[in-house]
Order: C-alpha cells, then sequence, then structure tokens
C-alpha cells in the first residue's frame, strides 16, 4: 500500500485540473461526476492506509524525493501517516465527498459550477498536503494552499463587493497568524538543524522543560494556529467568511481547514508539553473564545452566522482541551465536530435553498412538515452539538470538561456555561426555524420544498454519524474502553509521560458529566419556551434591543474597534508616508536631480553654437588654462 500513498493527494490534483480546464466545456454532469469521484477514490485509498496503520500499528514513511539540500541542510519531499494523520485522511476525504456529493445539488443552476468543483478538489490536495507531510514546510505549504483556496472559495461570488471583502479580511488576518508559523520553522531549523518531525520531537522530549526556545517556538507556531483556526484575536474572519456558498461554509470553516490549527498543535504535542507557559496561554485563548463567540451567538439572526460562531466556540473548546494537556479528547472533537457541524452547515444550505436563498431565521418558521429530513437530521446534529447523550458531542465534549476540570475547576465551572449557551443558540435556531408559524412571503411558502437526494444523502449520512461518532471513545466509567485513546497512544505518547495525572474517580466523572447534560437541558427547555411556546421572534434591526442583547447582535463591536485601532491609525499612517515621504522627501530628491540635470543642460546647450571660429577660441582657452595648472603645479613642487 506504501506505494500508493501518493496517489491519496494527487487525485484531488487531477480532479481540479480536469475541472479547471474543462470548466468551459465539460457538461456539469461530468464535472460533478469527475469532482466527486477524485474525492471518493481519495477516501477508499485513505481507508486503507488507515487499515494498515490499525493493523500494524507502525506509521508508514514515504520519501517520494530529495526536495533540496543545503550544507547539513536536508529537506525531503516525504509523507508520513501515523494515527494522527490517518484519522485526518478519513475525515478530509469522508466528509469531503459527501460535501461535494451535496454541492453537485446545490450548485447545479450556477453559472461558475466547473470552477467551484476545480476549487473544492484543489482544497482537498492542498488539505492532504498538510496532514500527510513530514515535516513543517510540506505543512506550510498545504496551510497556504488552504488559504489560497479559502480567499477563492469565500469570494466564489466576487461580483458583490461584500463577498469579495469577506475574502480578502480571511485572507489578510490568514497571512498574520502565517508569519508568526514561518518564523517559528526559522526558529526550530536555528536549534533542531531540521524540519523534519522524525528528528525534532525526539530531540525535544530530551531537553529541558519550559526552556526559553521551547516557549518561543510554540508561542509562534500558535500565533499560526490563531489565525487558521479563528481565535481570539484573530477570529472576526471567520464568521465573515459565510459569504461563499455554503458547502464551502461546511468544507472548509467547520470540517477540515479551520481545524488546521488543533492538527498542527496535536502534531507538535512534545513541543508544547515542553512549555507549561504556552500551555496556558493556549487553554486561556480558548476558554475565552469559547465563551466570546457563544455570547455573541446568542442573538444572531442569520442561520449561517449562528452557525459560524458556533464554529469559533467549539473551536475554542478544543484548544482549551490542547492547553490542558486532553490532547486526545481536543482531536476527538475535531472528529465529532467534522460530523455534526458539517451537518448543520449543510442542513443550513439545504433551507436556504428552499426558502429561495434567505437566511434570515426571523422570516422563517414551521419548516419542519415543509423540509422533514432537513428537519429531522438538524435536530440530531443540534442534539450531538449540545453534547445530549448519547449523540458524539456528549463524549468529545465531556472528555475535555473533565480534563479541565482536574486543571482549574473556574476553567470547568466557565466550560459548563459555555456548553449551556451553545445548547440555548442552537435549539433557538432550531425553533426559530422548523417550529410556529411561517413567517416569510407568499411566494417563498409557494416554492418551499425538500431538497433534492444529492443533497438530503450526505445530510443522512452525516446525521448518523453524529448519532454513532462518539462511541469510538465511551470512557470507561461507562463501560467502553475509549477505543480511540488506545489508538492515538503512540502519538502522544512522550507527552504523557510528562503531563501531570488527570485521572478522575468514578463518581467524580459521572457528577461532571450529569452537571453538563443537565445544563445544556435547561438551556433547550428554556430555549422552547422562549420561542415555541410563547411564540418569541427577535426584532428587527431597525428596532431597538436592551443593552446586552445589543452588544451581542452587533458583535461586541468588535470590528470596529479594530478598524478603529488598527485600520484607520495604519491609513493615517500611510497617508502621512504618501503626501510627506514618498511625495515630498523621496520623490522631491529624485524630481530635485532631474530638474538639476535638465536647467544645467539648458545652460551648457547653449555652448554648442555651430560656429567653428567659437570652438577653435575655446580650444585655445583650454590650452592656455593647461598651461595655467601645469606651472602653477611645478611652482609648488
Amino acid at each position: 500500500m506504501d506505494k500508493y500513498i501518493w496517489l491519496i493527494p494527487l487525485l484531488p490534483l487531477a480532479g481540479f485540473l480536469i475541472n479547471g480546464f474543462g470548466r468551459n466545456a465539460l457538461p456539469k454532469s461530468v464535472i460533478g461526476f469527475v469532482g466527486s469521484l477524485v474525492v471518493l477514490l481519495s477516501f477508499g485509498l485513505s481507508v486503507a492506509v488507515f487499515l494498515q496503520v490499525k493493523s500494524s500499528g507502525a506509521p508508514i514513511n514515504v520519501n517520494l524525493f530529495d526536495w533540496f539540500v543545503v550544507g547539513r541542510f536536508k529537506v525531503e519531499f516525504a509523507f508520513l501517516i501515523d494515527q494522527l494523520s490517518a484519522l485526518m485522511l478519513l475525515i478530509i476525504t469522508g466528509v469531503g465527498f459527501l460535501i461535494h456529493l451535496y454541492s453537485v445539488g446545490y450548485m447545479h443552476s450556477d453559472e461558475g459550477f466547473g470552477k467551484f468543483f476545480s476549487y473544492l478538489n484543489l482544497f482537498i490536495f492542498f488539505m492532504l498536503l498538510l496532514v500527510m507531510g513530514s515535516n513543517y514546510l510540506i505543512m506550510f505549504i498545504g496551510w497556504e494552499g488552504v488559504g489560497l483556496c479559502s480567499y477563492l472559495l469565500i469570494g466564489f461570488w466576487y461580483t458583490n463587493p461584500d463577498y469579495a471583502d469577506a475574502a480578502k479580511k480571511a485572507f489578510i488576518m490568514n497571512r498574520i497568524g502565517d508569519l508568526g508559523f514561518i518564523i517559528g520553522i526559522f526558529l526550530i531549523i536555528s536549534i533542531f538543524g531540521s524540519v523534519t518531525f522524525s528528528d525534532i520531537f525526539p530531540k525535544a522530549a530530551t531537553m529541558a522543560p519550559g526552556s526559553v526556545p521551547f516557549t518561543l517556538i510554540t508561542i509562534l507556531l500558535f500565533i499560526g494556529a490563531v489565525g487558521k483556526s479563528a481565535q481570539i484575536p484573530l477570529f472576526t474572519w471567520l464568521p465573515d467568511a459565510m459569504a461563499g456558498p455554503t458547502p464551502v461554509s461546511a468544507l472548509i470553516h467547520a470540517a477540515t481547514m479551520v481545524t488546521a490549527g488543533v492538527y498542527m498543535v496535536a502534531r507538535s504535542n512534545i513541543l508544547f508539553t515542553m512549555s507549561p507557559v504556552t500551555m496556558t496561554i493556549i487553554a486561556v485563548i480558548g476558554l475565552a473564545t469559547a465563551v466570546f463567540a457563544a455570547l455573541i451567538a446568542l442573538s444572531q439572526t442569520d442561520i449561517k452566522k449562528v452557525l459560524a460562531y458556533s464554529t469559533v466556540s467549539q473551536l475554542g473548546y478544543m484548544f482549551l482541551g490542547l492547553g490542558v494537556g486532553a490532547y486526545t479528547g481536543a482531536f476527538f472533537h475535531v472528529l465529532t465536530h467534522a460530523f455534526f457541524k458539517a451537518l448543520l452547515f449543510l442542513g443550513a444550505g439545504s433551507v436556504i435553498h428552499g426558502m429561495s436563498n434567505e437566511q434570515d431565521m426571523r422570516k422563517m418558521g414551521g419548516l419542519k412538515g415543509k423540509l422533514p429530513i432537513t428537519f429531522i437530521t438538524m435536530l440530531i446534529g443540534t442534539l450531538a452539538i449540545s453534547g445530549i447523550p448519547p449523540f458524539a458531542g456528549f463524549f468529545s465534549k465531556d472528555e475535555i470538561l473533565a480534563h479541565a476540570f482536574a486543571h482549574s475547576t473556574t476553567m470547568y465551572v466557565i466550560g459548563v456555561i459555555t456548553a449551556m449557551f451553545t445548547s440555548f443558540y442552537m435549539f433557538r435556531m432550531l425553533y426559530l426555524t422548523f417550529f410556529g408559524k411561517f413567517r416569510g412571503t407568499a411566494e417563498q411558502e409557494h416554492h418551499l420544498h425538500e431538497s433534492p437526494p444529492t443533497m438530503t444523502i450526505p445530510l443522512i449520512v452525516l446525521a448518523i454519524l453524529s448519532i454513532v461518532g462518539g462511541f469510538i471513545g465511551i470512557p470507561e466509567v461507562l463501560g467502553g474502553h475509549h477505543w480511540l485513546e488506545h489508538f492515538l497512544a503512540p502519538v502522544f505518547e512522550k507527552s504523557a509521560a510528562l503531563l501531570p495525572d488527570s485521572h478522575l474517580t468514578s463518581s467524580t466523572e459521572i457528577s461532571l458529566m450529569v452537571a453538563s447534560v443537565t445544563g445544556a437541558v435547561l438551556a433547550l427547555i428554556y430555549a422552547y419556551v422562549r420561542y415555541v411556546k410563547n411564540s418569541h421572534v427577535p426584532v428587527g434591526d431597525s428596532e431597538e434591543r436592551p443593552g446586552l442583547v445589543s452588544l451581542s447582535y452587533h458583535k461586541f463591536y468588535i470590528d470596529e474597534i479594530y478598524d478603529w485601532l488598527i485600520r484607520k491609525p495604519l491609513d493615517g499612517l500611510s497617508i502621512f508616508f504618501y503626501k510627506v515621504v514618498d511625495l515630498l522627501v523621496i520623490d522631491g530628491f529624485i524630481n530635485g536631480l532631474g530638474k538639476i540635470s535638465v536647467r544645467s543642460s539648458k545652460g551648457l546647450r547653449l555652448l554648442q553654437t555651430g560656429n567653428v571660429g567659437f570652438y577653435i577660441f575655446m580650444m585655445v582657452i583650454g590650452i592656455i588654462a593647461i598651461l595655467v595648472y601645469s606651472v602653477f603645479s611645478l611652482v609648488k613642487i
């Protein structure tokens, strides 16, 4: 199987080339078939690779060629498939295929159908490169590649200026994080003399924990993760990224790209474990992001914006897990989140499709009878993300909260409160969308219909995964063996030996589970009373809101604060440099030299009279001047 691993990323790249060059010539049926087939074939190969790693327990290293050699520094273009990357391959290609299939129905009437599928295939290629690379440089190529594809897909409908601005915002904010990432790679090279994981991690495990190099490297790497995974303060790009088509939101901003930062930290776990300061920073920023994004989601009225801030909040949970040393729990949440968040985004797309592109929940209501499959699947996704057992989100979120409790009671309490917020705003979305009376126009109601099978089949598959996906991590206290923890043990083995024991008694674990589930149930009941029983509908944009609700609805004015603190001063500085430094100093100096040359040449050209006698006279004057100079020189001697 080793010799075919290179086909896993190559197949989506081939799909990109075929659909890219044939986007105007090939029929949509062929484009959709090719775009989906290449990802399905990659998924088949990924399953085979996963089974090989599972059976042997040994990682697969495939060196395709020596990339470059500079002195003793050598970089190979090689792939590393271990337990962590094998699972990521299944997520990327499996969920990716379902989203490609969904896109066939969702984008069928779009003029850019071929271009859209070529971009999706290119994204899958770069994402696979990111997780398969055996060193930080290959990871960085994939890292930058998914950033490029994110820009292309968010701004897919670029004729809308707001969508184009959202794409630019995502691209620029990601570059801020990427700068930290690449500086971190340079620092790794200077300290370890290599970028290859198999060279770096064993050396790191023998060094002194808490040293300055570890702190600098991990903080820089985490800055990269903050940008890619939308953590405070670089989180504002992700909600705006909802400007892209809904399948883009599901693929890039729910299941794969935004979890790249979590994957990178998990892959580099030994480096982070050796830096307790960075671990604390990660936990605090993750928890703060989870709470802050949840508070914003409580009052949003755009169905995709609710899910966008939910994604930011869930990513915060993942980083909380990483920060308290729950590497398995954080990755477990990556896996379950891929299922239920992709399901919720695709379900939202089905609603938007049925509502003739309407995204405002205030204009929905009563859709469960019109869109039964969409309703049932979104209900399952909502139960899963809210942490209701036995759905997938319960197991992964509970594991993170348990580690948080062992680390800090305060973190645990804040985490549970955030889980209550999650349950409330998700069921608020469900109730406003599917319950009560229809609040849209008569024309929208007339055209209401369930989505075609190409869209509903992926919903059903993801719903099943959202139900059973958590069973791979059933804790021992509930009679399970936590298969995922044992499977990933070799990846986190060195970190596990250094981290403090976070084992809790059975009674404590049960109590923590009961507390979190009780909070989630109370929140969904309150949402039911408010939005179903009392038929409350959020007020319109022009109407007054209470102070805290207004702050939440306007996203605490973070964009406006960034605009005032960062953009406007930079604009003023750029105007100063343009008008003073550029125009007056630089241009003044260059233009001054030009004017001197022009004016002096105008005076000197008067010497060219065309009169032979004048030229002879000037020659005589020159000879006399030379003789006088020679005489004076001799006198001085």
